[in-house]
């Protein structure tokens, strides 16, 4: 009996569970066709989580072809590279990636190769975007004028029953398993999430990432908020800004623009207790995720 057999063998008797190897699809081209598009999902490992304090160790981009429905057709050879940092790489990291000193020793990453091998994609995709766009903008500027889009925000993963949205408990529920914390392998396992089909209708992840990316959404932000309501903003999604970048020294949200309303209303009940003119702008795809706005 082969293993898939006994695999299956095992889940039909209702005890057991089984996780399979990831297996992606890869293209020998890109496909052709009228409503066919090339995405890139990219992965940094770093130094830590500051972009301003803190530097790329590992750049991993894997470009993809996708119909404009929400249909992802394959995978396309990965940039897959290493960069040596000026500092030593905390302890922290190197449990984390597996990446040491002396692995990255001697690497370095031309800024002009990422920029011509993410030149032709119409979006750029990453799990917690707000990490990775600030850390890869300020290394190769070319991104700052790509959409962009969030696997992690940009999926309403619990309308298909999975709980959480880290990257490595979502491949469990799905029922894959990878080697996880390097770039590449976790590029991968976010695009087959995304071509995961299990949502209301047959609609996969990817369907609803891309109406996420076409809205034109709003940041809202809580100017002046009352201190004692950093916690309640916080657990609502709320972000800090220090206002060292020229923004507001406020808490703010980025949300969709049907949310708008709602958010205005808890803001005046919940967190002013009055009646306030709020700071709302909107952000397109190609400024979401990022620093400069």
């Amino acid at each position: 009996m082969s293993l898939e057999n006994l695999a299956r063998t095992l889940e039909h008797s209702g005890d057991y569970r089984v996780l399979r190897r990831l297996q992606s699809h890869w293209l020998e081209g890109m496909p052709e066709g009228r409503r066919v598009r090339k995405g890139l999902f990219l992965d940094l490992e770093t130094t830590g989580l500051d972009p301003a304090l803190d530097e790329i160790i590992e750049i991993g981009m894997v470009p993809f072809a996708f119909t404009l429905e929400g249909r992802l057709l394959g995978v396309l050879p990965a940039f897959s590279r290493l960069r040596e940092p000026s500092v030593p790489v905390p302890a922290r990291v190197t449990e984390l990636t597996g990446l040491t000193q002396e692995q990255l020793a001697g690497h370095s990453i031309a800024p002009e190769d990422v920029a011509d091998f993410a030149a032709d994609a119409s979006l750029v995709i990453a799990h917690n975007a707000a990490f990775d766009r600030p850390f890869i903008e300020a290394f190769c500027p070319a991104f700052a004028q790509k959409p962009w889009a969030c696997s992690m925000a940009d999926v309403p993963w619990e309308n298909a029953g999975f709980e959480g949205r880290k990257l490595g408990y979502l491949a469990t529920q799905a029922g894959f398993f990878f080697e996880g914390h390097r770039a590449t392998d976790d590029c991968l396992a976010s695009l087959a999430l995304l071509g995961y089909g299990g949502f209301p209708e047959g609609r996969t992840a990817l369907s609803y990432l891309l109406d996420r990316a076409r809205a034109v959404w709003v940041r809202v932000w809580a100017t002046q908020a009352p201190f004692e309501s950093k916690d309640a903003l916080k657990a609502r999604g709320y972000r800090w800004n220090d206002g060292m970048d020229g923004r507001p020294k406020a808490w703010f949200i980025d949300l969709p623009p049907e949310k708008r309303e709602e958010e205005e209303a808890f803001l005046r009940d919940e967190i002013y207790r009055r009646d306030v003119d709020l700071t709302v702008s909107e952000i397109k795809a190609t400024d979401r995720f990022t620093s400069r706005v």
